[in-house]
């Protein structure tokens, strides 16, 4: 028996996308949901308590930074990742995988895995799969996910060939090496690049392998918004419906309605945390560069349409006085009010999907949101 199972409760019948609930050991988690990243078993500046005001249901953290410190076998000691860092609802832990080809130098990918050297002293390290589901056995995630490699964009026709089907011998061999399947539920990784029949290929073969759920990996590297939602909407109908269905690293507004329309669950990202810090909000009209001068006489909130705890009791200059001046607070009440517009703004997809109106949802959301309104320079890093 698994310990996550998804239960699909309503399609849209506009729209074709899906709304349902993901049972885990702690909890249950209503979809489509956007995933909050606590890369080092915190989402940076928020506390858990925070996080349960905005309507975060389940948080991400991260297995190669985990690893590196404090180390997984001290989070074991802890009593796993939910004591340790005192959250008791559901954590999913990526595989590292991403980490490891994005952050190490002089990394040598082979057939037994990945050598590298940590970003943080140049340490030789190595990982797995059989570390990978060792390392998240140890923390203890309800949902972990299997150590794969996600291809740069762009990648040639025979480098993605040969990093897919990697991927797919590292999936069985995960599967192996996994020791709690009736307490963590371990999720597959399609890949396949930018080519339609090698996504088809991947999806066909990853979700051969009998598992819970199926994530969508490799996209929202640096292609174009249109290739990305083309691809996706080729991948998903190689997914089955009885399993929840995660597109990581996509985080947007944007991208989230364009994502669940195609039929995806689950998203993360670390979007809305990391504009936070260079002082930019996420509103209803689109991004809002909060440190620029506009904004130094401005005593509106975030967002006129916001109701969370920042939008009801601060103002546009106040913050940006304090980001201006380097105050943690500033990071901190941007932080809250973007996790809280993401949640709300899936709690609305949820439930026009319910109300078979996601396509007019669509339509009303993007007449009011300017992906390009009031936001200056691009300081996005």
């Amino acid at each position: 028996m698994y310990a996550v199972k998804y239960e699909l409760q309503k399609v849209c019948a506009q729209s074709g996308a899906r709304a349902g609930v993901i049972h885990t050991p702690h909890g249950d988690i209503e979809t489509p949901v956007f995933m909050p990243v606590g890369t080092l078993a915190t989402v940076k500046t928020m506390t858990p308590e925070e996080l349960k005001e905005v309507g975060s249901q389940i948080i991400l953290s991260n297995t190669y930074h985990l690893f590196l410190r404090p180390g997984e076998d001290l989070i074991k000691e802890a009593g796993g990742l939910h004591k340790f860092m005192n959250w008791d609802k559901p954590i999913l832990t990526d595989s590292g995988g991403f980490q490891v080809f994005s952050l190490s130098s002089n990394r040598k990918i082979t057939e037994e895995g990945v050598e590298f050297r940590s970003h943080l002293n140049g340490e030789k390290l190595s990982l797995n799969p059989e570390k990978a589901m060792q390392i998240q056995n140890d923390l203890g995630s309800d949902i972990m996910m299997a150590f794969d490699e996600c291809a740069p964009y762009p990648s040639d026709r025979d480098y993605i060939i040969n990093s897919m089907n990697r991927t797919h011998r590292w999936l069985k061999r995960c599967k192996e090496a996994h020791k709690n399947p009736d307490r963590q539920a371990l999720f597959g990784i399609i890949q396949g690049g930018m080519y339609k029949d090698l996504r088809e290929e991947s999806a066909k073969q990853i979700t051969s392998v009998d598992l819970p759920g199926y994530a969508v990996g490799g996209l929202s590297v640096g292609e174009p918004k249109p290739l990305m939602y083309e691809i996706l909407e080729h991948t998903t109908q190689f997914m089955p419906e009885d399993k929840p269905r995660y597109l990581m690293g996509v985080g947007s507004p944007d991208d989230l309605v364009e994502g669940v329309i195609r039929g995806i669950d689950m998203f993360d990202c670390v979007l809305p945390t990391r504009i936070a810090r260079n002082g930019t909000a996420m509103t209803s009209e689109g991004k809002v560069v909060v440190r620029n001068a506009t904004y130094a006489r401005d005593f509106s909130p975030l967002d006129h349409e916001c109701d969370c705890y920042t939008c009801k009791n601060y103002t546009r200059a106040y913050i940006r006085h304090l980001v201006k001046c380097n105050e943690i607070l500033g990071a901190r009440l941007i932080s809250y009010h973007n996790i809280y517009f993401l949640h709300k703004l899936m709690k609305d997809i949820r439930q026009a999907i319910f109300d078979d109106r996601l396509l007019d949802f669509k339509e009303e959301f993007y007449k009011k949101w300017n992906p390009s309104f009031n936001t200056g320079s691009h300081i996005e890093k």
